[in-house]
């Protein structure tokens, strides 16, 4: 993570977001045919605190910490909740709220859905489409038995192609498209939780949020990387 800095007394490394390791900074030498980018990401990757904590913890990626971090200030994720996962894979989403909502194979209360492969998630139902399907709110629905969700959360990103305005639009329209089925579908005094970027939240976008929701707010975790331009928007008490 960016911004840690070394202690004078010793080798700990203590990042200024709240969580420390220990040893020196692991170097990645640029490989023949590795783009420079490539090899960055992989520099990160393994300096990464976040990282080796999920695998260490089972966690399907470092995601997970960044929905612990926003329900342990926000409180949005309680026991015998019904949960949407939007974009779910890898799956680090679904197991936080299987955990926090005591969903079980026997009583599902964890759906997920994304057109990526990804490993099962016990206690959560995964669902391997697109979301964009006509089909997917109501193969969703279904999946949850028919009740409303207390939450649906997003974390779909589109793929990038380089061209920072047209990713921009594209997430932008994932984050339209999922808060169009929220409204559809929520349970009165529910909430959404969705990735956005920061600048990115439209004024049409959050006109329609705060009509259909008691607050809204963009929320940063710890866990989300210092240089990222990643925020979440957190609507919460939905009006039904």
């Amino acid at each position: 993570m960016s911004g840690e800095k070394k202690n004078s007394g010793g080798g700990k490394k203590t990042s200024g977001r709240g969580l420390s390791e220990r040893g020196l900074r692991t170097r990645v030498k640029t490989a023949k045919g590795r783009k420079l980018s490539s090899t960055l990401w992989l520099e990160r990757q393994l300096n990464d605190p976040y990282v080796r904590r999920a695998k260490a913890e089972g966690y399907a990626s470092r995601a997970a910490y960044k929905l612990k971090e926003i329900d342990d200030r926000h409180h949005i994720l309680k026991p015998g909740d019904r949960v949407i996962d939007l974009g779910a894979a890898p799956g680090g989403w679904c197991q936080v709220a299987v955990e926090r909502t005591g969903s079980q194979s026997d009583d599902i209360r964890v759906v997920g859905i994304d057109y990526l492969d990804m490993d099962p998630v016990p206690g959560a139902t995964i669902l391997k489409m697109d979301f964009l399907d006509d089909d997917a709110p109501d193969a969703l629905m279904a999946a949850l038995g028919g009740h409303a969700p207390d939450i649906v959360m997003s974390d779909m990103a589109a793929p990038t192609i380089g061209h920072r305005q047209t990713d921009h639009l594209r997430t932008m329209h994932l984050v339209e498209v999922a808060l169009d089925f929220a409204i559809k579908v929520l349970k009165p005094g529910g909430h959404f939780l969705t990735k956005t970027f920061q600048g990115g939240t439209e004024g049409d976008l959050l006109l329609l949020l705060k009509r259909n929701f008691k607050s809204v707010a963009h929320v940063k975790p710890p866990a989300s990387r210092e240089q990222s331009v990643e925020l979440y928007l957190l609507a919460k008490g939905f009006k039904g």
